[in-house]
């Protein structure tokens, strides 16, 4: 959960930006209907493919730690969140100067190199998770294919199928859709993906509900998966995310928060409980289930179809960055700047851009190799939530907050806040260390033409 909440970070396009400095913005955005669009973009984001393997993680911690270490990252990540939405005006909450993004408000509140230290934070996860996506996406559309082949020969057939050839192809939509200049009104493509993100989640859901209910017995503990039985040491000790602004926004993060745990520990426990210590890294693509075949294929074509706007959701920002950056480095460089008319049928004139069309296509390219180099759905997930975690949702708010309400080096406050902070970090730094065990093990066992375990 914790690697999911950041993307309820602000990541604004550069001409949203440019628009609201120019006042053209909607005026709902201040108004008492803010929080209900926030919420539906929190719980958009926050209920992604990630959640599907929380039966997996519910299982390596068992029934005590794992609903409560849930429990505690959603309070933790909460906490934070509020103290996030304090800074989007500086330097009053309520009537200061508005900032943008996330950089702009380290920049306001906090200055000198722990800006660049955000950015590098803030674009390295967008990066890795394009990358994950990127595998993410592949895996469910071998799914699909591999479903109707355990469907048609049985399930003890080996219908092992390379991601190769799907990653390749899903790269080749994400070229196309990243020449699209910016994503200035995504509201059609949010209410896609919550649409797909609801669909395969409560797909899953309720299959983990039907086989509990046909009175499956699986082994389950307290503790989680037994060492010498179920995993071997190492494995189990590492673990594999009109009132003021401020108040409409921690509202939201309540509303969406909440109802992302809700459905957190649901789909954790409920899935636990139908697979127990043997529990998949994806109850979808893992097969968990094999009947009936086309729910689990609708399921994952949904998924597909959510990541590939998703996917656009995460990288325009960073496209928009780099351009802006360029822009300002060779503004006399007509390899950046000019833009050349091309007419397209059932389309109109569209403008082409060399250097948007060059730099896009190498990006996309690169998430893809990334991906084919790293094709382990859990493991990069966790080394994702891991790497970005304690930077975005803790530290930087943390800190912000410090320096925003002055708190006293050595005061009560202020040793809690930190131990939070030292906690966080410890926690992320052996996930990480998890992560990356999984990740070399999972690299000795690859087979380039199979699917990945």
């Amino acid at each position: 959960m914790a690697k999911e909440m950041q993307k309820g970070s602000l990541y604004i396009d550069q001409d949203v930006e440019t628009s609201y400095q120019n006042g053209d913005v909607n005026k709902n955005f201040d108004d008492d209907g803010t929080w209900i669009t926030a919420s539906a973009h929190i719980i958009t984001a926050v209920i992604g493919s990630g959640v599907l393997s929380l039966a997996w993680a519910i299982a390596q911690l068992g029934w005590v730690a794992g609903p409560a270490v849930l429990m505690a990252f959603s309070l933790i990540t909460y906490f934070t969140s509020s103290l996030l939405a304090d800074c989007y005006r500086s330097p009053d909450p309520v009537t200061g100067k508005r900032n943008y993004t996330y950089m702009d408000a380290v920049r306001a509140n906090l200055g000198g190199r722990k800006v660049q230290l955000c950015g590098l934070a803030q674009y390295g996860n967008l990066i890795g998770v394009t990358v994950g996506y990127t595998i993410t996406a592949s895996i469910s559309m071998v799914a699909v294919k591999r479903s109707n082949c355990f469907h048609k020969h049985g399930h003890e057939a080996k219908c092992n199928i390379s991601n190769n050839p799907f990653m390749i192809l899903f790269a080749c939509i994400q070229i196309i859709l990243s020449q699209i200049p910016n994503f200035h009104k995504l509201s059609w493509l949010s209410i896609l993906a919550a649409v797909m993100s609801f669909a395969y989640s409560s797909i899953g859901l309720g299959l983990s509900i039907a086989k509990i209910a046909g009175g499956v017995h699986t082994k389950t503990t307290l503790t989680g998966t037994t060492v010498g039985v179920d995993v071997t040491a190492s494995e189990k000790d590492t673990v594999k995310s009109s009132p003021p602004e401020n108040k409409s926004m921690k509202r939201a993060t309540a509303v969406g928060v909440s109802t992302t745990t809700l459905f957190y520990v649901l789909c954790g426990c409920l899935g636990y409980l139908a697979f127990g210590n043997d529990a998949p890294g994806n109850f979808l693509t893992g097969f968990g289930f094999y009947e009936p075949f086309w729910l689990i294929d609708l399921a994952n074509i949904c998924i597909a179809v959510h990541l590939v706007g998703a996917y656009q959701v995460f990288c325009q920002p960073l496209y928009g960055f780099v351009e802006k950056k360029c822009h300002k480095r060779w503004p006399e460089s007509k390899f950046i700047t000019s833009e050349h008319g091309i007419k397209i049928p059932f389309y109109g004139m569209y403008d082409v851009n060399l250097f948007r069309l060059v730099w896009r296509t190498l990006y996309v390219m690169l998430t893809a190799v990334v991906a084919m180099i790293f094709p382990f759905f859990n493991d990069f997930v966790g080394l994702i939530g891991a790497a970005s975690f304690w930077p975005l949702t803790v530290y930087f708010p943390v800190e912000m907050y410090i320096a925003r309400a002055k708190i006293q080096k050595c005061s009560s406050t202020w040793i809690w806040l930190k131990i939070l902070c030292w906690a966080c970090l410890l926690v992320s730094l052996v996930a990480l260390a998890g992560s990356i065990q999984g990740l070399a093990k999972s690299l000795q066992k690859y087979k380039p033409f199979q699917t990945p375990e």
